[in-house]
């Protein structure tokens, strides 16, 4: 077996959420949202994408952030991604970095942990 990537990555988000969601995602990180196959779009939630970048939102009636467990983005710019959080009042942890990499974390409208990374040359 010969794992090589990831499709996509789902994380959770409360029933209704849909607006926020892409208010999140498509205006501030600059994702597009893609329509969900219809059998699947009737149980709600939202799916973005960004080159070869896919996130899904589904719907979770108890849901619980994942407050730890997470994603981690890579961006050109971490700078850009900075600014633009801040321009939407995004609350932003810059962390230590990681061996080549610049790092921070910041959270969606409904609480999922992301990381954001920018390579770093040597």
């Amino acid at each position: 077996m010969n794992i090589y990537g990831i499709e996509h990555v789902q994380l959770a988000m409360p029933p209704g959420g849909e607006s926020e969601a892409v208010g999140f995602y498509e205006a501030v990180l600059g994702f597009s949202a893609v329509p969900k196959p219809a059998h699947l779009a009737v149980r709600g939630g939202c799916w973005f994408e960004s080159g070869e970048v896919k996130i899904h939102l589904g719907v979770t009636e108890d849901f619980v952030a994942a407050t730890k467990a997470h994603p981690a983005l890579l961006v050109a710019s971490l700078p850009d991604l900075l600014s633009a959080l801040d321009d939407h009042g995004i609350a932003v942890t810059v962390d230590q970095p990681l061996e080549g990499f610049d790092r921070c974390y910041a959270h969606d409208p409904f609480g999922n942990r992301l990381e954001f990374m920018q390579r770093i040359s040597s």
